[in-house]
């Protein structure tokens, strides 16, 4: 704590700022963010992996939701995926539960953001909580540690685009 004091008074904020923001970027803060453990709300075998989701839609079919940005929907989806907006928002889950309101119980679903690295994302656990709620049971949420740029896009996943 006293060396985080003496870089407070040595460094103007913008600085330290720009260091923090430069330490985010980095490949080892990837490789830390990887590492750490899935949000325990959500059970480990509620999740699947973007390599798994991959294979999944080759054999099945699944409803898979955008819960993140529409900027980030416009840019690159999975194919097939629906836009229903951020959840972190009552307008969000209020389109979600909206959309799934015909849907049976068992319908399997897909819920995907990454819109930032997982332990920050605010969709994911709202929308997983409202559909457990609401009574689904074969809901799935895709573990996205970084973002879907780079957990999706970049690894070369099948993507749509505009």
């Amino acid at each position: 704590m006293k060396s985080f004091r003496n870089l407070v008074k040595v460094f103007a904020p913008g600085v330290l700022a720009l260091m923090l923001c430069a330490a985010l970027a980095s490949p080892m803060f990837a490789q830390f963010v990887q590492s750490v453990p899935p949000d325990p709300q959500i059970p480990s075998k509620q999740l699947i992996s973007p390599e798994d989701l991959v294979q999944m839609l080759k054999t099945q079919k699944p409803l898979v939701l955008s819960i993140g940005p529409r900027s980030l929907y416009d840019q690159a989806r999975i194919p097939g995926a629906e836009f229903i907006g951020g959840t972190s928002s009552a307008e969000g889950l209020n389109a979600l539960t909206q959309r799934l309101k015909a849907e049976p119980k068992n319908k399997l679903i897909v819920l995907y953001c990454g819109c930032c690295p997982w332990n920050h994302c605010p969709n994911v656990h709202p929308a997983y909580k409202e559909l457990r709620n609401l009574g689904y049971t074969n809901v799935r949420v895709l573990y996205i540690a970084n973002n879907f740029g780079v957990d999706w896009v970049n690894k070369g996943y099948p993507t749509t685009r505009g």
